[in-house]
């Protein structure tokens, strides 16, 4: 059977069949008359459509054949017009990695971009899978500096905590101190590594991670670690010009299939502190442009 049961209607073998009795007839240029029983399509019929035999299909819905070829699935995912996150977790029922995910994107969903902007009373800034940054909202660029105020190629995260050469460029234009910035580091070179493994082929991910790995001991050193995670949450102190010391929480979230990562820095517990996070929120001379993000 498979590793997870045809009982529970999670494994391979009935997700194969949920999907092909949803896709209907007509969406396949098959004729859907009265005289069906079939709601969806046959086994016969996605077999045909996927180049495999009519056995093949059935022993995958009974859960009698668990290891399909990533050609296969390939030509199932195709069969059933499936989603590009329905491929992906069709081939993890299968036990093989998801295809190619291509670049790394840098577009901010609508529902995405609705949640950040109603984020007033905290500092938030949207990044790509590789740390590149989007966008931001006015509170960042009063609570860390206006980022706009760095070159676009240069507002990256990575490029920030580990610089390089002489374009030492920062995002955060105000000290920033970390409580534990080993853990942090660690976080940013493991996440870059899972992001390598995400999009293989992003042509600005192979750069940076190259451009660290030569032009930056610690990246190297932490790299060839081999550790793969993700940055989630972390404690800074901002070292702001009006309020002085700020302690802030760092949470990250992330958005499904892109990856981007939504950073949202509010004030650690303390009247005082809350109270310093707020000044320097309303420190609108720090921001040097009305509009927030690139």
């Amino acid at each position: 059977m498979d590793r997870m049961t045809a009982r529970d209607g999670v494994g391979l073998g009935a997700t194969i069949r949920a999907w092909r009795e949803r896709l209907s007839p007509s969406s396949v240029g098959l004729p859907s008359g009265p005289g069906r029983r079939a709601a969806g399509l046959r086994r016969e019929e996605l077999a045909e459509r996927a180049g495999v035999s009519v056995d093949y299909v059935v022993r995958l819905e009974q859960g009698r054949a668990t290891t399909p070829s990533a050609q296969v699935v390939a030509s199932l995912a195709n069969a059933l017009h499936l989603s590009s996150a329905e491929r992906d977790h069709l081939h993890r029922l299968a036990g093989l990695a998801a295809p190619d995910a291509g670049v790394v994107p840098d577009t901010i969903p609508p529902g995405v971009r609705r949640v950040v902007d109603r984020l007033g009373d905290v500092a938030v800034a949207v990044f790509a899978a590789d740390w590149q940054m989007l966008w931001w909202n006015p509170g960042w660029a009063a609570l860390l500096g206006d980022p706009a105020l760095a070159p676009p190629e240069l507002r990256n995260f990575a490029r920030e905590r580990f610089p390089v050469g002489p374009d030492r460029v920062r995002i955060a234009l105000w000290p920033v101190l970390v409580r534990d910035g080993h853990t942090s580091d660690l976080a940013i070179v493991s996440d870059l590594r899972r992001a390598a493994g995400r999009f293989p082929h992003d042509a600005r991910l192979a750069e940076l991670i190259h451009v660290l790995v030569t032009g930056s001991e610690t990246f190297a050193r932490l790299w060839a670690s081999g550790t793969v995670g993700a940055h989630r949450e972390d404690r800074k102190r901002v070292e702001h010009p009006v309020a002085g010391a700020v302690e802030v929480d760092c949470d990250v979230l992330t958005d499904g299939d892109s990856e981007l990562k939504i950073v949202i820095l509010s004030a650690a517990s303390g009247a005082a502190n809350e109270a310093a996070f707020r000044l320097a929120l309303s420190d609108r001379a720090a921001v040097g442009t009305p509009a927030a993000g690139a």
